[in-house]
């Protein structure tokens, strides 16, 4: 008797802001300092003005993130460390049955996990380790002996540097696109075309008006929240 075929391998993909969380997780890590007393009050309406310039267009997301990472430099590692434990708890209780839902989903089946975020990597794994996904590709800060020096450690994980950065991942597996049996990603944003693009199973989860309209053209699977997606095996 000839032994059991093996599947090839099957990727989920995640977005994390307004996908998989209602929310932006950066402006969640602001509230929380201020909160906390960390962080002068005005740095959430300082975030958001910064979050708004970009989204009109009139900054990058280079030069957002560089403002986050900036807001690292004055705190020490140790007591960032215990800030984001506490942090952890507390937003972990705002992360919506159906994301867990969605990711249990997936892992039932088997399938390598992995959230490919523009937020950095600090406060994006406080919610990976909340939704129990293993995987993370995130924007990352650059440190000095263990203290962030306010810099970016490379581009933004942003657009097609996603793709860049999924292929990495990939690779480290001894993996490729084309040794895949599914690939699927979920989005919010049009600027994550690129990736959705790239995968097999493109799916849109409160989506902007650019994909919004992108999806429609294009049959793409799409729900206006996480509790409306049907889930079906891959």
């Amino acid at each position: 008797m000839s032994p059991p075929s093996r599947q090839p391998p099957a990727i989920a993909l995640f977005d994390l802001d307004h996908t998989l969380v209602p929310f932006d997780s950066g402006m969640a890590w602001f509230r929380f300092l201020v909160g906390r007393g960390e962080a002068r009050p005005a740095l959430v309406d300082d975030y958001l003005a910064r979050c708004q310039e970009y989204v009109a267009g009139r900054t990058t997301a280079g030069e957002l993130h560089d403002f986050v990472a900036q807001t690292f430099r004055d705190l020490a590692p140790a007591r960032l460390h215990a800030l984001r434990r506490s942090f952890a708890a507390e937003v972990a209780t705002e992360i919506p049955s159906a994301a867990h839902r969605l990711v249990a989903h997936h892992v039932g089946q088997g399938h390598r996990c992995c959230i490919v975020t523009a937020t950095n990597r600090f406060v994006a794994s406080a919610l990976a380790q909340a939704l129990g996904v293993g995987g993370l590709l995130a924007t990352e800060f650059e440190t000095d002996d263990g203290r962030f020096t306010g810099r970016l450690a490379g581009p933004v994980c942003h657009g097609g540097e996603k793709i860049a950065r999924v292929e990495r991942w990939l690779h480290g597996q001894e993996l490729q696109w084309e040794t895949l049996g599914h690939s699927v990603f979920y989005s919010d944003s049009a600027s994550d075309l690129p990736l959705l693009q790239k995968v097999r199973e493109p799916v849109v989860v409160r989506p902007d008006a650019r994909l919004r309209d992108h999806a429609l053209t294009h049959g793409w699977r799409m729900a206006d929240t996480l509790e409306h997606l049907r889930l079906a095996p891959l």
